[in-house]
């Protein structure tokens, strides 16, 4: 109780643990929004292959000294389009043109980072720092939220459609391919955007975890977004407070309390039922208040 006095206090006295904390509740909210569509399209794989394949975009724009957002854009949208390329041109299936492309470009950004000698800011990159966030970073996350909301509140019908039945899509004359490359194109904008927060090693279980936790609760996509959003925004919110308190590496202690209230979810969502008796119990106590 007294660490969470002390944080508190904390928050009211220094200007960088303000800035972390807005910043990772952005990235939260955002990584819900968007990871509800992957998981829900089954692209948890492309979410992977798109937070590694932006390593070497990264490693560019700091070696130009230009804003890291432009090179990861590029890079991102180039492994999504080099994927479709290897599978839609050859016999292999989807998977595994992810893991040609996503492991080369990995490689690659590796080799550039070296050349750059930049190991500090490799440290950043595969692990994410967010105590350290700078005021362009808050700047930047705050625009690509910005636009992963108007994203999908523009495209909600066809994000929808194309979600759960691209087939039905094609036929009603959607663009799916379009929507597809539009929403990797958001995809990579969320990715960088979380570098600072949790590192390209572990943002693909921002991207995954709320989502599927939200997923455990609900069958409505409307309520999902939103609950996935909570999620990410509290997560970040707890893993930031262990950070800051216990001088654990923010990354790892934002997924671990993301895959903890998932471990929780799984067992006692309704959806799952591990536990049917618990919900029995709970109908029949609204049963006889009723």
């Amino acid at each position: 109780m007294q660490s969470i006095t002390t944080f508190i206090s904390a928050l009211g006295k220094y200007d960088f643990l303000q800035s972390a904390l807005i910043t990772a509740i952005m990235v939260g909210v955002m990584s819900g929004i968007i990871g509800s569509f992957i998981i829900l399209r089954g692209m948890s794989m492309m979410g992977d292959a798109i937070s590694h394949a932006v390593l070497p975009g990264v490693a560019i724009a700091y070696m130009l000294g230009i804003n890291v957002l432009i090179g990861a854009s590029i890079f991102g949208i180039l492994a999504a389009g080099l994927i479709g390329l290897v599978a839609s041109r050859s016999k292999l299936k989807t998977d595994t043109s992810i893991g040609i492309v996503f492991s080369a470009f990995y490689a690659l950004g590796f080799i550039l980072i070296s050349l750059a000698e930049s190991a500090t800011n490799l440290h950043h990159i595969l692990f994410g720092n967010i105590l350290a966030v700078s005021d362009t970073d808050m700047l930047t996350t705050t625009i690509v939220l910005g636009i992963v909301i108007l994203f999908v509140v523009f495209f909600y019908k066809e994000l929808l459609i194309t979600s759960f039945d691209p087939t039905f899509a094609k036929t009603y004359g959607l663009k799916v391919q379009l929507l597809h490359y539009a929403l990797m194109l958001v995809l990579t904008l969320v990715t960088v955007s979380a570098l600072q927060t949790v590192g390209i090693i572990l943002v693909v279980a921002m991207l995954i975890t709320p989502a599927a936790t939200a997923f455990l609760w609900t069958n409505r996509l409307g309520v999902m977004l939103i609950l996935a959003a909570v999620i990410g925004a509290v997560v970040s919110v707890i893993g930031l407070y262990l950070s800051y308190t216990l001088n654990w590496a923010s990354g790892p202690a934002i997924v671990l309390v993301a895959a903890g209230l998932f471990g929780i979810s799984f067992v006692i969502s309704p959806k799952q039922a591990l536990l049917p008796g618990l919900w029995k119990g709970i109908g029949r106590t609204r049963r006889v208040s009723a």
